[in-house]
């Protein structure tokens, strides 16, 4: 019964910020990597983040440098401050458990369950 309930999407600007959270139930919390996620209409869903549970963060090639991915073990948390956002940044955004990560070539296995998500336009 894993529950993962992100927030804070919204419509900007490019070149404008937004920062999302995600609260997430199920799991034991701090044992775990947390990832982000993002599905754009007509594509698949691709990673975007993971952090480790001592706060390792780690970027795919398209948000490095743009991105910033945290965690608050004590509430159970993760957030994704997003900055100089690009229109093709336009999408779902998600959170999950991660399974496994890989920290070379960064990627999340995530956990078979998922939230809602939250949109995220940025606008030309």
């Amino acid at each position: 019964q894993v529950q993962l309930v992100e927030a804070g999407g919204g419509l900007v600007q490019a070149g404008g910020s937004l920062t999302l959270s995600c609260a997430a139930s199920g799991r034991t919390f701090d044992l775990y990597a947390m990832g982000w996620f993002r599905q754009a209409p007509g594509k698949a869903r691709e990673f975007v983040a993971t952090i480790t549970w001592d706060s390792r963060p780690y970027y795919a090639d398209s948000v490095k440098g743009r991105f910033t991915i945290s965690r608050d073990n004590a509430k159970n948390t993760v957030s994704l401050q997003m900055n100089s956002l690009k229109p093709e940044d336009t999408a779902v955004y998600y959170c999950n458990f991660c399974t496994s990560i890989t920290i070379v070539h960064p990627s999340c296995e995530p956990e078979g369950s998922w939230g809602q998500g939250t949109q995220v336009t940025v606008s030309s």
